[in-house]
């Protein structure tokens, strides 16, 4: 029963990546690209995580908790650079 669960967050959370691409690609403004850059790596962590337990390894869960740092620095490097101008 578990392992449908999370297979079927699995297929809901790749099909959630269409969306986000398509905000990726068509966003009118930096803003929207940014906050759609923000979903996608989010989906992935979640992904990533996901696939982790189906695996049964930690180490898959460590890359996912690490893409959840970088992304989080590089969400606000890319935000202080479309607000302000500059990174740091």
């Amino acid at each position: 029963m578990i392992v449908l669960a999370i297979q079927a967050g699995l297929v809901f959370m790749i099909l959630l990546l269409f969306p986000a691409v398509y905000r990726l690609v068509i966003g009118p403004t930096p803003s929207d690209r940014l906050q759609a850059t923000d979903t996608l790596t989010t989906l992935l962590i979640g992904i990533i995580v996901l696939l982790g337990l189906v695996q049964g390894s930690s180490l898959v869960i460590d890359v996912g908790i690490a893409l959840a740092a970088l992304s989080f620095v590089a969400t606000l490097a890319v935000a202080r650079y479309i607000c302000e101008g500059k990174v740091f």
